[in-house]
């Protein structure tokens, strides 16, 4: 069953009073353990997809479910929860706050959902990131690439069914990406993490089972190239 199932999707936008169709009845299924790789221009549609799936944004048409949930149907307490509970956010330029130590940033997500055992919840994330030792230090005090596995760390810490990538590898160099990609393939297979992942990167879009390419807002072609690695 999918974890996202995304139904004719339109999306429009308003631009200085011009109606704009960002999407034009996308479709969109991602299984537990599967890696679904967005890829084209810019403007093509990826981002505007990954805010749908996110819940941070709703289609003009069509629907979007994630982990069974309709997205539409929720006021704003409901989607907040659903985004603390079911859903992942990691960026190309990472986000972190700068005011906190690499752990704080970790623990983030679980103070606002009111968790409790935060700090040794968040270690143990940072530990499998092998992030652990540098759980004291600030964001400024990190490389690029030690700084995304801490933006991975914050996105996993409360075990979302769904993590959405964009552009993870942009900021990095080719070595690091490679690590990062790495690490995102594992989490599929060792936690049957569901991964919405939008590249311009043919690397990125190589480790991906369905290989999604976008023009002008339209699915142009889906390759499905393996079969998700997660058993239950």
């Amino acid at each position: 069953m999918s974890f996202l199932s995304i139904r004719n999707a339109v999306k429009d936008y308003t631009s200085d009073g011009v109606p704009v169709r960002a999407l034009h009845g996308v479709s969109l299924d991602v299984e537990p353990g599967q890696l679904v790789a967005l890829v084209g221009r810019s403007g093509c549609g990826k981002s505007t997809l990954l805010n749908l799936a996110g819940a941070m944004d709703f289609p003009t048409q069509g629907e979007v479910h994630v982990g069974g949930v309709l997205t539409s149907t929720l006021d704003d307490a409901g989607l907040t929860r659903l985004r603390r509970s079911k859903i992942g956010f990691v960026f190309q330029s990472f986000q972190l706050m700068p005011t906190l130590t690499v752990v704080e940033n970790v623990e983030l997500p679980l103070m606002l959902a009111g968790k409790s055992d935060v700090r040794r919840v968040a270690l143990n994330k940072l530990r499998e990131m092998e992030m652990e030792e540098f759980a004291a230090r600030m964001p400024f005090q990190l490389s690029g690439g030690q700084m995304q596995r801490v933006a991975i760390a914050r996105a996993l810490v409360h075990s979302p069914g769904l993590l959405l990538a964009d552009e993870p590898t942009g900021n990095l160099d080719s070595t690091t990406g490679d690590r990062i990609l790495e690490l995102l393939r594992s989490l599929t297979a060792q936690h049957g993490t569901a991964i919405v992942m939008a590249t311009h990167s043919a690397e990125a879009a190589s480790i991906a089972d369905v290989v999604v390419k976008m023009r002008d807002g339209r699915v142009e072609s889906s390759e499905c190239r393996t079969s998700p690695s997660f058993i239950a």
